[in-house]
């Protein structure tokens, strides 16, 4: 149960996003299944909220949903599910955005309130979003802030 598995995740983030007083938004539908490692979702979901929170300025928002993509196959008319988290941070650059998801190109950026991170936590989200046959992108604007999909 998706909704099960991002509660709890929503509880691990929410210490810290207390601090930064950032509301965090579930709308994820409670009768959602999916078949997946649980330990490694649980950590990509760790990683995109620990990120959102890490990049949203004291009084965010962070929300948490999903919408469902249509197979392009013909064959099967199963699609996959899209979960996104969206965040009213500091936004990204199209060059920033074009070095995430690559191990030759880390890097770190600092929260809001100075936060440090490796840069490596999106790699490894990249790396457990692929074992399960799906991808993840963002979608971000300075200033505006970012969004995270991944499918399953």
């Amino acid at each position: 149960n998706l909704n099960i598995i991002v509660n709890q995740n929503i509880e691990i983030a929410s210490e810290f996003s207390r601090t930064k007083e950032i509301y965090i938004i579930n709308n994820i539908n409670d009768n959602i299944l999916v078949t997946a490692d649980k330990p490694m979702i649980n950590t990509v979901l760790r990683n995109l909220f620990s990120n959102a929170v890490k990049f949203t300025p004291n009084g965010g928002e962070v929300e948490i949903g999903t919408f469902i993509q249509p197979s392009q196959d013909l064959i099967t008319s199963e699609g996959s599910i899209v979960i996104f988290i969206r965040d009213s941070g500091l936004g990204m650059s199209k060059e920033m955005i074009n070095n995430l998801f690559r191990i030759d190109a880390t890097h770190s950026s600092m929260g809001t309130n100075k936060e440090l991170g490796t840069g490596l936590g999106l790699i490894l989200c990249k790396e457990f979003i692929t074992k399960h046959n799906g991808r993840i992108w963002v979608e971000s604007e300075v200033g505006v802030g970012s969004t995270f999909y991944f499918t399953l």
